[in-house]
């Protein structure tokens, strides 16, 4: 095969090639754009690894496109309001004029010094006069913040966001994260409504398609595009770099080269972070886990030899970390491709 190779592994970079979550898209667009307002606080949620820089990417893109709506990515871990109003400043035209008329923002280093204007004492205040210009205007803001987590900023910001919404100002927020980090913000004292607003998990991608993806542009057999595909799991991560090796490669069987290529961007990228994270119990119980893609829970206590309330908090984890499926009751599955590879070379 010849050209630039359309997998990539490089977190936030949208590749060449990549299977869209269209469904999953269009539902937050609908959510976002649904008159009456329904909603105006959505969360994506999942594993290092399943996409959510790329969706919230396309998610950007769609708004991007209506007129009606101005977009701003920001960082969890900055003055989110200040970067908020500058960001508005410095992109948005009818604003720049309306603050370089209305509001003096000097003492925050935003716009022009307006002598007849006392400064602006509150970025609280003057953001919700930006809001009353936008509504006037008819348009409506999304705040995306990627990798969001718990940090003194973003629960300032999500206060006050909660107040901007009571008072019906045209702010939507998409927040993506972890999990846990999303559960770190949700359960902050103060911020029941960020718990309540509405969560996407990440899900595994389309098997399906990924058979399909691999058979088109890699060249190959529906057979070997299945078996790939199923190696996958539909872990996003997993898709991009299994399909990067291959191409690199230019054969058309799999072979145990590329899957050692695979083994080592899960380790490096992925898996290393995840296991130096788990409780020593949540490991000692995952060696055990690995060793089928699926068992009942009855099978794994009964292995380890240990009793069902030693296993509930390393199951609540462990699941709370997408690392294992334990929505079919009385079942463990595996939700991570070679995982097995990994644990096994960690001992």
């Amino acid at each position: 095969m010849k050209g630039r190779n359309p997998y990539v592994i490089s977190f936030g970079r949208i590749p060449t090639q990549y299977i869209n979550r269209s469904l999953l898209i269009d539902n937050i667009v609908e959510i976002l754009e649904a008159d009456p307002v329904e909603e105006q606080a959505l969360k994506l949620t999942g594993i290092r690894g399943t996409g959510k820089t790329v969706t919230m990417t396309a998610v950007e893109r769609r708004m991007r496109k209506n007129d009606d709506w101005i977009v701003v990515g920001l960082k969890s871990n900055s003055n989110i309001t200040e970067d908020l109003i500058a960001n508005l400043y410095s992109s948005v035209g009818f604003l720049t004029d309306f603050m370089n008329a209305e509001l003096n923002l000097s003492k925050f280093g935003i716009g022009l010094n307006i002598k007849s204007k006392s400064p602006v004492a509150s970025l609280d205040y003057a953001l919700k006069r930006i809001l009353s210009e936008i509504k006037k205007k008819g348009k409506r803001i999304l705040v995306t913040i990627d990798e969001a987590r718990k940090t003194e900023a973003m629960i300032d910001f999500i206060q006050e966001f909660q107040l901007l919404i009571r008072e019906e100002y045209p702010i939507y927020l998409l927040a993506a994260g972890l999990y846990e980090d999303i559960e770190q913000i949700e359960n902050a004292d103060g911020l029941t409504f960020f718990l309540r607003a509405t969560s996407f998990e990440m899900t595994p991608l389309n098997l399906g398609m990924i058979r399909e993806d691999y058979k088109k542009t890699l060249e190959l057999s529906s057979d070997v595009a299945e078996e790939m595909a199923v190696i996958t799991k539909g872990y996003a991560f997993a898709y991009q770099a299994l399909g990067k090796y291959m191409w690199e490669s230019g054969q058309k069987e799999l072979s145990e080269e590329v899957l050692m290529l695979l083994d080592e961007a899960l380790a490096e990228k992925v898996y290393k972070k995840i296991w130096s994270e788990l409780a020593p119990k949540d490991r000692w119980f995952l060696q055990y886990i690995v060793q089928k893609d699926q068992m009942s829970a009855s099978e794994l206590l009964q292995i380890t030899q240990k009793k069902h309330n030693e296993w509930s908090e390393p199951r609540k984890r462990l699941s709370e970390k997408g690392i294992i499926d334990t929505k079919t009751r009385g079942i463990i599955s595996l939700k991570l491709p070679r995982l097995k590879e990994f644990v096994e070379s960690q001992n």
